[in-house]
This record gives structure tokens, C-alpha cells and sequence, in this order.
């Protein structure tokens, strides 16, 4: 695990940098204590990070999440009786990786993965840029369009410009500056440069910033615009900051809907996370998906037990892992003994990061996830990758995660529905002889009840006076409804003076009078004709 101690050392560093505002931020949202949002990303990266199967997963608080966990707080009468759920959800996700559910992530077509990345990258952009002109004093929020402060995403940038600080805006840029500037011509320079990651040096240079203009008042950086770590006077106040589960409410159905739900959702969010890490991975690794399960599931049941939000693998930390270079999962276990160091021995350093520096690191992650150039790709690719690929994203951006995926996923599928329509069956019409039409027609290696329009519509519309050639030589499944279709057809053919031969691996018939007879007379089956 420390071969590639070089790499994923600087990774972590960059992974730490993005994941402690979204922590603190998706506590917020989620109306949590803000140590909450810590807890669960010190457990998502050691606890999950060691379990997992991924080489470059990053598992942390979601924003996913964060509506489901502010309503479900209200609804079960406080934090703590919130929390188990938490514990209660983990322990479904044990038996979700035990009933090997974890194939349900193979199911999403490549265009609805890639527009979730995509739209997630935008979506990092468009929240982003208000924090990096130091407007918005919530720094991770929620991620849907509708914002609960009854603001969208696009209002809230119209209503940036009323309120840019000249600080923040500055110490950004400057930020921006350092990180390009690092990513595109430093890195290649030398050894150093990339054992020493931009992030890093922009995060110094903006606590350096704000320490020397602190005094001056058309510079100076408000506090709202800072990162803000609970600072604990002593050992017995960090450890008050624990919170845990009353588990006197186990026994009450709501406590079990919730946690169920957490279960599924995270679970998805997980799934979909690993089948998108895998694809941006260069090294191409594959994670075991109910080892993933399992390993979330043993990271929430921990999270809920010591106060923290529920758990997912996350992909903005995942694609910043992958960006920075990271090989194995040390990455990430490493970012999350980072966040555990950091907020017991220097959370008044972490307070003096400027948020808009962070939002620099994250625009950059944004961008590498939603580069022009992948519309482009995915247009030359035709309709069925672009439409599913466009309807995700826009899904994505103008209503929230789930959502967008699931639009993505039902037009993918109906694209499915359309080619399997259109490739049921193959047509080959001859010249007329003997006074009859001669046709050809051949059907598709499985035909389903998805093809009974097209099938129907061609019989249907054959001439009187026919020669139909029905070729099932290639077909290994045939749907009992095409059956009684062909069975309904043949009592038609007589009466239009159409004949029928019949090849099939069974035989060769003309003018068969009943093809479920013919078919081993199973009319209320499927039949496999291989």
C-alpha cells in the first residue's frame, strides 16, 4: 500500500483541501452540528477508505443527503434520535453487500454516468463562483437548483455582483493563478513541484493574505467568508462535541423508514460514484461493488454511533483524488487522518482560510469533470449516447442528483425500447413469382414482447397473394407473445391466400396451422429456442 507513497501523499493534501469545506458545508445544510460533517469524513476516509476495494474512492458526508437528513431530524424529534437511523440504514447496507446487490451499479448506461459527471461538474462551478467572490456565507450548501434559501443557483450569481468583497475576490484569483499556473507549467519543471501540490501553496498564500490585511478595510476578509472548525477550549470540550444515539426510539416505524431510506439512497449515490471513478481512473482499476457496500455500510454504523452524518462515496473528492494522481487507497486514508489531526491540534489555522481559495481548488476540479471538449465526444458518439448523456445534465443542474439520474435512466431507457423496436426483425422482398409475392422475413436473435408493434405492423401490412419465408434460424429467444402473435397470423394468412414457411431449428413447415402447437405446445411460457 506505500508504493506509491509519492503520489498518493500529495493527493490526500489536495483531497483534505476540498473535503473540509464540504464537510462543514453539508452540515450546515443538513441543519446538523457541524462536527457532524467531520465525524463522517474522518470515518469515510479511514474506516471506509481501509475497507473498500477502491484504489481511489473518497467516502465522506454527501450532499445528496443533506435534504433527506434535515427533514428526517425534525420529523424524529432531534439529532440523536436521528443518528439511529444512521446506525439502523448501515446495517442494511451489511446486508445489501451480503445479498451481492452491489451489481445494481452495473445497470446505468456509460451516457448517464458521464452526464452525471459532467452535471455535477458544472454544478460545482455554478455554486462556486459566488464563494469565490466572497458572497453567500454558506460554504458547501446544497447542491439542487432550488437552494432552501429560496434563492437558485442562477439568481444567486446575479445577486453576487450586488456583494463582491475585493478580498476574497483577490486572494481567488491569486489562488487560481497559483494552481494553473502549478497544473500546467510548474509540475512538468521538476520533482519538488510535484511533491508539493498548488493547493497547498495556495492555501498558504491565501492564510498569508488574510493575516496581512486583516487591518485594512477595503481588503479585509470577513469572517463568514473563512472556513469555521469548532474550536474546543480543551480535552473535555472536543470530546462534548460527540453526539449519540438514543436508541430508546428503535422501536418507533419512522426511526426504520428513514433508515431505509438512507440505505437505498446512499447505496445508489455510492454505486453510481465507483461506476464513475472507475471510468475517469487512467489505471483503469475495477471496485468490487458489495465489498463497497459493505464498506459503507461499517462506515455509517460507526458515523451514526459517534454523531456523525450519514456516509457515501463522494465524487468530488473522488475526481479531485484522481486529478492529484492518486495510486492506491492510502490517499484517502491519509486525507482522513489529516481532517482528525487538523481540527484537534490547529483548527484557529484551518479558521483562516479564506473560502474563496478553496472555491479555487474546486472550479479547477469542476472544470476537469465538465470539459467542453466531452459534449463534443459524446455528440459525435449519435442520438443514443447524446440524449440521455444532455437529459442527465440538465437534470442534474436545473433540479438535483437523483433526479437528474433518474430522468437519464428513463430516457436511456426508452432508447432501448426504440432500438429493440427497430431491430426485431429483417425484411427481404423479392419479385413476384408464380403470382405471389415472395418475402423474407427473418427475425432478430431475441425477440421480447418489446418487439410486438413492429412485428404486428409488418405482418399486418403484407399483401394478399404472399410467399412469407419466416426464418428463426437465428433466433435463440423467442417471447411467448410473438408466439401467439404468429399463431393469430396464421389463421389471417388463409383468408388472404398468404402461405407460410416456417425454418426454425425445430424443422421446417409450411402453412403451419398452430405455431404454439408447433412451438411444444407451452402457450403460457417463454421459450428458449436455442
Amino acid at each position: 500500500m506505500f508504493k506509491h507513497i509519492k503520489s498518493d501523499l500529495p493527493s490526500s493534501i489536495v483531497v483534505f483541501f476540498v473535503a473540509l469545506p464540504l464537510c462543514l458545508g453539508i452540515a450546515l445544510a443538513s441543519g446538523a452540528p457541524l462536527f457532524s460533517g467531520l465525524i463522517a469524513g474522518i470515518v469515510g476516509g479511514i474506516v471506509v477508505g481501509a475497507l473498500s476495494g477502491s484504489k481511489i474512492g473518497v467516502s465522506g458526508p454527501a450532499a445528496g443527503l443533506a435534504a433527506i437528513v434535515l427533514t428526517s431530524i425534525a420529523a424524529l424529534g432531534g439529532y440523536e434520535n436521528f443518528l439511529v437511523a444512521v446506525v439502523l440504514g448501515g446495517i442494511i447496507q451489511l446486508l445489501f453487500g451480503v445479498l451481492k446487490a452491489g451489481i445494481i451499479g452495473y445497470y446505468f448506461p456509460s451516457s448517464v454516468i458521464k452526464g452525471m459527471l459532467t452535471g455535477i461538474g458544472i454544478i460545482i462551478i455554478l455554486k462556486q463562483i459566488p464563494h469565490f467572490f466572497g458572497y453567500d456565507d454558506n460554504p458547501g450548501g446544497g447542491w439542487a437548483f432550488i437552494q432552501v434559501d429560496g434563492e437558485n443557483t442562477f439568481s444567486e450569481l446575479i445577486n453576487m455582483f450586488n456583494y463582491i468583497q475585493p478580498g476574497s475576490a483577490i486572494v481567488g484569483l491569486i489562488g487560481l493563478g497559483i494552481l494553473l499556473l502549478w497544473d500546467k507549467v510548474l509540475s512538468k519543471k521538476g520533482k519538488i513541484f510535484q511533491l508539493v501540490q498548488g493547493p497547498l501553496v495556495a492555501v498558504v498564500v491565501g492564510i498569508v493574505f488574510y493575516v496581512m490585511t486583516k487591518s485594512n478595510d477595503s481588503l479585509s476578509i470577513a469572517q463568514s467568508h473563512l472556513v469555521s472548525v469548532p474550536i474546543p477550549e480543551d480535552a473535555a470540550s472536543f470530546f462534548g462535541q460527540f453526539s449519540f444515539p438514543n436508541f430508546a426510539v428503535i422501536f418507533n416505524s419512522d426511526v426504520w423508514v428513514v433508515a431505509f431510506t438512507i440505505a437505498l439512497v446512499a447505496s445508489l449515490e455510492t454505486l453510481l460514484c465507483v461506476e464513475a471513478t472507475d471510468k475517469l481512473d487512467p489505471h483503469k482499476n475495477v471496485t468490487p461493488t458489495n465489498r463497497e457496500l459493505l464498506a459503507q455500510g461499517t462506515g455509517n454504523i460507526l458515523s451514526g454511533l459517534i454523531g456523525g452524518l450519514p456516509i457515501t462515496q463522494v465524487i468530488v473528492r473522488s475526481s479531485a483524488n484522481i486529478q492529484s494522481g492518486a495510486r492506491t487507497k492510502l490517499s484517502a486514508i491519509i486525507h482522513g487522518f489529516f481532517l482528525l489531526i487538523s481540527v484537534i491540534l490547529i483548527p484557529r489555522l484551518l479558521n483562516m482560510i479564506p473560502l474563496s481559495v478553496l472555491a479555487a481548488i474546486l472550479l479547477i476540479v469542476g472544470y476537469k469533470l465538465a470539459k467542453p471538449a466531452l459534449f463534443k465526444t459524446m455528440y459525435k458518439l449519435g442520438w443514443k449516447q447524446w440524449v440521455p448523456f444532455n437529459v442527465t445534465v440538465l437534470g442534474i443542474v436545473f433540479i438535483d442528483l437523483l433526479y437528474g439520474i433518474g430522468l437519464g435512466l428513463g430516457v436511456g431507457i426508452v432508447v432501448i425500447l426504440i432500438k429493440s423496436y427497430q431491430n426485431s426483425h429483417f425484411l427481404h422482398i423479392e419479385d413476384k413469382s408464380n403470382g405471389k409475392h415472395r418475402i423474407k422475413m427473418s427475425l432478430a436473435e431475441e425477440v421480447t414482447f418489446f418487439n410486438k408493434g413492429a412485428i404486428l405492423k409488418e405482418l399486418d401490412s403484407l399483401p394478399r397473394d404472399t410467399y412469407l419465408e419466416l426464418d428463426l434460424m437465428k433466433t435463440r429467444y423467442l417471447d411467448n407473445d410473438i408466439i401467439e402473435i404468429l399463431d393469430d397470423f396464421a389463421i389471417k394468412a388463409k383468408e388472404r391466400n398468404i402461405d407460410i414457411k416456417l425454418i426454425s431449428k425445430r424443422g421446417v413447415v409450411e402453412n403451419p396451422t398452430s405455431f404454439v402447437g408447433f412451438f411444444n405446445e407451452r402457450p403460457k411460457s417463454k421459450l428458449s429456442l436455442s
